[in-house]
């Protein structure tokens, strides 16, 4: 779910670009034992993806698809690009919801 986004910007080429967090709460299973999952990914959308997310209420629920690159040039931290989304329905039971 989105819990952060900042303001909507724009590149000198005119390009709009979007940088939020994602939330996500989830259940896995790891060597045989159940493993509870919550963290937090930073996020970047770029192009009309960015105005669409823009519009998301903060909490919304949506699955997101990308890929992972640094933060900038010989930076450690990651970023997830984000080349599609979409929005999902609110879980019936929030700890258990996939984001």
């Amino acid at each position: 779910m989105i819990i952060e986004r900042e303001a909507l910007r724009y590149t000198p080429a005119g390009i709009a670009m979007l940088n939020a967090r994602l939330g996500h709460r989830s259940g896995a299973i790891e060597a045989g034992m159940p493993r509870e999952l919550e963290f937090e990914v930073a996020v970047r959308f770029a192009g009309s993806l960015a105005t669409r997310a823009d519009r998301l209420v903060l909490g919304q629920p949506v699955l997101a698809t990308g890929f992972l690159a640094p933060r900038r040039r010989q930076s450690r931290s990651l970023v997830l690009h984000v080349t599609e989304f979409s929005l999902l329905e609110a879980a019936a039971d929030p700890t258990r919801t996939m984001n």
